[in-house]
């Protein structure tokens, strides 16, 4: 899923004016399109790798605006996200060609050629395992041979859910990949309580003694309220001992004692802070802003002791993910360890910093853990959001490679490769 692919037309008349449409239709049966509008070289080619766009759902010379541009079809209910539900199967694209400059009413046209792609999340040999010991909600994703590989543990955000794809793709390039439940798990789900600290040990422990897992190398990665968790963890926890950290999309503001309950009782209170765009959807990044100075809440990054990576959307609307990362910076700076900090900050990004070529969604309706439904702005702008997300995670792949493989010689595969 996160490598490019070239798309070529050939055998057209010269100066052809063609549209290449992308079609996908999700678990969910939704249908999304992209398309771009080209005219044929002296030689009826068309390089969708090395050709403008004229128009369309991308313009310019945009090699993969085929997958970041996809929109849900004409018609479509609003407020759609595309998630990949099961990684075992893969996203299925077909790439059409059709005569003319087009825009609309594909599906009663005749194309010129077509093709099906598919992209996989599980490379072969990749193992996927659920795990269910000490009342864990997890899956295990293991890269093919005998290991032992670095971990990563991998956390969501407020949505709870299991979800597996970015574990998928790390397992990928390498890393023995825990994607972890925290919130809407079976423990949580079947008591009505959050789980405490002691779940995510949990998590860490099994992933540290699994024995094709190298026990003494293992990360962790946050995206939005995952980022809480990955702070408190790693600064906070006897047990935890990270190699490395990467946060997305988050912050390191909330009650420094006390679990996730906490942290959720937290948001609530500060929940008169929400606001609503002219769209009247909610924009909440304003919960913990501005940045406190109370050092019983926010973590005390001063703390860290293993190289930490901020990825944020500058048009963050979910979370004040910039402001956070600038006191980040300046808390570290304070305490003498700024050198373990890299920052990523990418303008006219907004909260949801997918792996790449995941198309960009600026809001949807979202039903958080605590069942409230609403229209979420998660901000960002189509392209600068998509580049960014591309970038980010190819950078994100070598810090974590840097620091989890460092001084081995890690087993690099056909396709585990940045």
């Amino acid at each position: 899923m996160d490598e490019k692919f070239i798309v070529l037309i050939q055998n057209a008349p010269p100066g052809f004016k063609l549209t290449v449409h992308a079609f996908h239709q999700c678990e969910d049966r939704i249908k999304w399109e992209a398309f771009g509008h080209y005219t044929s070289d002296a030689t009826g080619t068309v390089n969708v790798s090395e050709d403008l766009s004229l128009g369309g759902t991308y313009s310019g010379v945009e090699p993969m605006g085929l997958l970041w541009s996809l929109i849900p079809v004409p018609g479509s209910k609003p407020g759609l996200r595309m998630r990949k539900l099961n990684v075992q199967t893969p996203m299925e694209v077909t790439i059409s060609v059709y005569q003319g400059h087009q825009t609309e009413g594909f599906v009663d046209l005749v194309s010129l050629a077509s093709v099906l792609v598919e992209r996989w999340h599980m490379a072969p040999g990749i193992r996927r395992i659920p795990i269910t010991e000490d009342g864990l909600s997890a899956t295990l994703f293991l890269p093919p041979g005998p290991g032992p590989f670095p971990g990563i543990l991998d956390l969501w955000g407020g949505g709870g859910k299991l979800v597996e794809y970015r574990s998928a793709l790390l397992a990928c390039h390498g890393f023995a990949s825990l994607a972890l439940d925290y919130l809407t798990n079976k423990v949580t789900i079947e008591t009505g309580n959050f789980v405490d600290n002691k779940y995510f040990e949990a998590a860490y422990n099994v992933l540290q003694q699994h024995p094709q897992v190298l026990g003494s190398r293992i990360a962790m990665v946050g995206l939005s309220l995952g980022c809480a968790i990955t702070f408190k963890m790693a600064i906070y926890s006897e047990v935890f001992k990270l190699s490395c950290a990467v946060c997305i999309s988050g912050s390191h503001v909330q009650p420094v004692a006390g679990s996730l309950e906490h942290i959720m009782d937290y948001f609530k209170e500060n929940a008169w802070k929400t606001r609503f765009s002219e769209e009247n959807e909610t924009i909440v990044r304003d919960l913990l802003l501005p940045i406190t100075t109370d050092t019983s809440f926010k973590a005390d990054v001063g703390r860290l002791q293993c190289p930490l990576l901020l990825v944020v959307g500058e048009d963050d609307q979910n979370w004040p993910a910039y402001e956070s990362a600038m006191d980040i910076k300046e808390m570290m700076e304070g305490a003498g360890n700024s050198h373990l900090l890299t920052v990523l900050s990418y303008p006219n990004t907004g909260h949801l910093i997918e792996p790449p070529f995941t198309p960009h969604t600026r809001a949807s309706n979202f039903m958080s853990a605590a069942s409230h439904k609403s229209t979420y702005l998660w901000g960002g702008e189509k392209v600068a959001h998509s580049h960014a997300q591309e970038d980010a995670w190819r950078k994100m792949l070598l810090f974590l490679r840097e620091n989890l493989y460092a001084g081995r010689n890690p087993v690099l595969t056909s396709f585990s490769h940045l």
